[in-house]
Order: C-alpha cells, then sequence, then structure tokens
C-alpha cells in the first residue's frame, strides 16, 4: 500500500532522493574524473556506442510495466511478480539478441573490440530487470532512504573496481567491470533492504492491464532513446570513437547536475502527482512548483558550467579532453530547460493520460530527425548544436498539452522561470569577466565558481525571489520533522 502523500512525506523523501543522487553523483564525478585522466578518449567512444544498445534493450525489458506500477492505484503482489517474471524472460531473449548480433555491430562501426565488450555488458539486462520492480516498490511506497544507501554502496564499490582495473592497464574494460559491479552491488543491496520478493505466480490478464498503460510509455521512450542516442550513432558511425568519446563525455558532465537535481525531483514527482491525479489543481500547484524551484537550481548550474568549461576541463580532466568544451556548452542549453520538460511530461504520465505522452514524442522524434539530417553536412559540432536546439523546441511540446489539462500555459511557466533566468544571465556575464583578470587557470576557475554562487545568491536576496525563501523554509521544515521523528 501507498503512504500517505502528505508534505512532510513527500518532502522527506525528496530529501533522501537528493541525498542519494548528490552522493552517487558527487562519487561518480570523483570516479569518472580519475578514470577520464586514466583512459583515452576512443575508449569512453566504445562504450557510448554500445550504451546505445543496451539501453534500447532496457526499454524492452522494463516495457514500461514498472511505471505502470508505480502509476496504478491498486496494483497489487500477483502485478509485481507478473512483471517480473516477464522483464526477466525479455531480458534474457534480448540478451540472446545482443549477443548474436556483436559482430554485424562492430562491422558497421569498424571496430573489432565492440564484440566482447558488448557481450559481457549486456549482461546488465538481468540486473536491470530485477532492479526495476525494487524501484517501483520503493516508488510507490515512498521509502527513498533504501535508494540512498544502494546506490552509494554500489558507487561506491563499483568506483574503486573500475579505478583499479584502470590503473591495471585494462583501458576500456575498467569501464565495463565498473557498470557491471555497480548493477550487482545495487541487486544484492537491495535485496537485503527491500522486503519485497517474487512469489511463483503469474496473471497475463493483468499483465495485458498493465501493459494497455505501459505500451504508450514503453514506445514513447523507446522514440525519446532513439531521439537523444540517434546523434551518438551518427557520431561513431561519420567520425570515429574518440570523437565520439569527446561528445559523450561533454553531455555526460552536465547530466550529473540534470540527474542529481531534476532526476530526482522527477523520481518523487510520479507516485506523489498519482496518488492525487484527481485533483487537477493540486496537480498543477506541485507541477509549478517543481518547474519553478528546479529551474531557479538548474539555470544557474547551466549557465556557470557553460562559462567555466575550458578552465575546468583543462584542470579536473587535462588537456587532452579540450575537444569535449564546446560539446559541454551545448549540453547545458539542451539541459537548462529540463525541468519544465520534465516535470509536464510527469504531469501527462500521472494523470493516465500516456497517449498524449506518445504523440508528443512522435513530434519530437520528427523534428530531432529533421533538425540532425540538416546538421549532418556541416560537422560534429553543428549537429551537438542541433541537438540543443531540439531541446529548447521540445520545451515547447511538452507543455502544450498541459494548457488543457491543468490550465497551465507555456507562457505562464516561462513568466515563472524568468526571474531565475535573468538572474542566471546575469551571473554568467560576472563569472565570464573574470577570465579577463589574467590569472592562471586553477586561481581562474575557483574565482569564477565563487563569484557565481555569491552573485547568483545576492541578486536573490536582494530582489527577494520567492523561491529562495522557499528553499530556506523547506529546509527548516526538513529539519524540523526529522529532528521530531527522532524523539
Amino acid at each position: 500500500m501507498k503512504n500517505e502523500m502528505t508534505r512532510p512525506v513527500i518532502l522527506s523523501n525528496l530529501l533522501w532522493k537528493l541525498m542519494e543522487r548528490a552522493g552517487t553523483q558527487g562519487i561518480q564525478l570523483v570516479v569518472q574524473i580519475v578514470l577520464a585522466r586514466l583512459l583515452l578518449p576512443e575508449e569512453y567512444g566504445i562504450i557510448a556506442i554500445i550504451d546505445v544498445f543496451i539501453t534500447i534493450s532496457v526499454i524492452f525489458v522494463q516495457s514500461g510495466l514498472n511505471t505502470a506500477l508505480i502509476q496504478k492505484k491498486d496494483a497489487d503482489e500477483t502485478d509485481f511478480s507478473s512483471v517480473f517474471f516477464l522483464s526477466l524472460l525479455i531480458a534474457g531473449l534480448f540478451y540472446l539478441l545482443l549477443f548474436i548480433s556483436a559482430p554485424p555491430i562492430a562491422d558497421f562501426f569498424s571496430e573489432p573490440r565492440l564484440v566482447p565488450v558488448l557481450r559481457v555488458l549486456s549482461l546488465t539486462l538481468f540486473f536491470g530487470a530485477f532492479n526495476s520492480i525494487q524501484n517501483a516498490v520503493i516508488a510507490r511506497n515512498m521509502k527513498f532512504k533504501k535508494l540512498f544507501f544502494s546506490s552509494i554502496g554500489a558507487i561506491a564499490v563499483s568506483g574503486a573496481v573500475g579505478i583499479g582495473m584502470a590503473y591495471a592497464g585494462y583501458g576500456v574494460w575498467a569501464l565495463v567491470g565498473q557498470m557491471i559491479t555497480n548493477q550487482a552491488a545495487v541487486t544484492v543491496i537491495l535485496w537485503f533492504t527491500v522486503k519485497w520478493r517474487p512469489k511463483m505466480i503469474f496473471s497475463m490478464p493483468q499483465v495485458k492491464k498493465l501493459f494497455s498503460f505501459g505500451w504508450k510509455l514503453m514506445l514513447s521512450s523507446l522514440i525519446l532513446t532513439l531521439y537523444h542516442n540517434l546523434r551518438s550513432v551518427v557520431i561513431g558511425k561519420l567520425y570515429n570513437p574518440a570523437m565520439l568519446g569527446y561528445y559523450d563525455l561533454g553531455y555526460r558532465i552536465p547530466a550529473l547536475i540534470i540527474i542529481n537535481i531534476n532526476g530526482s525531483i522527477v523520481s518523487v514527482m510520479l507516485p506523489a502527482l498519482s496518488s492525487f491525479q484527481d485533483d487537477r489543481e493540486r496537480v498543477k500547484s506541485m507541477v509549478r512548483r517543481a518547474i519553478v524551484t528546479s529551474s531557479f537550481v538548474i539555470f544557474p548550474m547551466m549557465v556557470g558550467l557553460a562559462v567555466v568549461a575550458e578552465p575546468l576541463v583543462a584542470t579536473l580532466l587535462t588537456e587532452k579532453w579540450l575537444p569535449a568544451v564546446p560539446f559541454i556548452q551545448f549540453a547545458c542549453v539542451a539541459y537548462a530547460f529540463w525541468p519544465m520538460q520534465t516535470a509536464n511530461l510527469q504531469a501527462i504520465n500521472a494523470l493516465g493520460r500516456s497517449d498524449i505522452f506518445l504523440k508528443l514524442e512522435v513530434i519530437k522524434l520528427i523534428l530531432g530527425l529533421s533538425i540532425l539530417f540538416l546538421a549532418v553536412p556541416y560537422g560534429v559540432y553543428a549537429i551537438a548544436a542541433g541537438g540543443a536546439l531540439s531541446g529548447l523546441i521540445s520545451t515547447y511540446i511538452n507543455s502544450f498539452p498541459n494548457k488543457k489539462l491543468l490550465d497551465y500555459s507555456y507562457a505562464r511557466q516561462l513568466k515563472d522561470i524568468l526571474p531565475s533566468f535573468l538572474m542566471s544571465l546575469a551571473m554568467g556575464i560576472i563569472v565570464y569577466s573574470v577570465g579577463f583578470l589574467g590569472l592562471d587557470t586553477l586561481p581562474t576557475l575557483i574565482v569564477q565558481i565563487l563569484s557565481g554562487i555569491f552573485s547568483y545568491t545576492a541578486m536573490a536576496w536582494f530582489l527577494k525571489v520567492e523561491c529562495l525563501t522557499y528553499l530556506l523554509e523547506t529546509v527548516k521544515e526538513i529539519m524540523k520533522s526529522r529532528k521530531e521523528a527522532g524523539r
């Protein structure tokens, strides 16, 4: 049974989700810095190619059923066990498919190292099949504290394995070892921390009911994955693994921030919004709060990261990774407006309108393919710029249905985030100006980061931006509730 969705419950779980993502991504950032200094760009490019095929396979393995389990009001043990066994079966079928397809894929990209790496890394499909059910149990019951411990433990263990293998000279296999160890560790920890166990029951009629909602999400996720990963396929085919490595790392760095903050809010939003799906005004209020709050935090981070990208890469990753800087900057543009995109989509899902969700993804795929087709003749950076442009246009596309569903128009959403956007641009100008002081790379980076934090916070405080007050009051409320719970 789901926990009662009171404000303290939602805020407490959001805190645990933020802590889980912050801890995980913090450790992951350190691990990625060390690995990037030890490994070559082409080795990251090989993993980026393989990740496209595994990500697509994961979509079929989950089939949108894990989200359907969260959204369904009266999901029972038969639902969970049936989805579990079906997911394992599909994982086995897709592992076999990838195992057989590995040689042709390697021939397509003219990279023979893809064969053994793809066959080994595809084992993560089985771990993912199990973890998706456990995550659904956690989300339905708002027990994100359990996810915190599993994620932190897994990333610490897998990071140590990856770095150890990199130091030992295993090259691309260091990345493989890290990824498999991470998934295996999460599976083991969740087995002991989440009390759910599959029972030997299976009901095809109940699976069909879940699939009636989930198939649209599965197809939507497939389209979204193709939309985001087709550029990787094109770059890997037309250029070389090294260039794909620069592109992949360029998008991976800002993604750490997005996954940490926006991903945390989204994870808590779906079960919370689903519980209020019959109260449209409440859903609208929660969506607006999610957009305003996450934009207030993410805008300055994306603007700041775009400005300091060059000294940051040179300092942390060494100069061999400097070609990744333009990709980081394009990714920051694309990711800056993700809070609007994801909050709108979660509201649509929570209201049970996966049909609208699917239509939006089809429209965005057509848009993305058109822009990619036009960008390819102009080179790899034009492809990345096209991705950023697609992201900006998608912001409007995702918000359009909620004008009718929630009476929350795109124009109103833009008005809500405008203060954060303008303050972030002003902060970016201040941070950029620091580069003219003539300091060395490391001092420049430090002064830029400090000036960015101070100037943005000062502007929000001076202008009495409502979101800053809300965040401070929310932190106080969470700490108070945690203190009372500890008595």
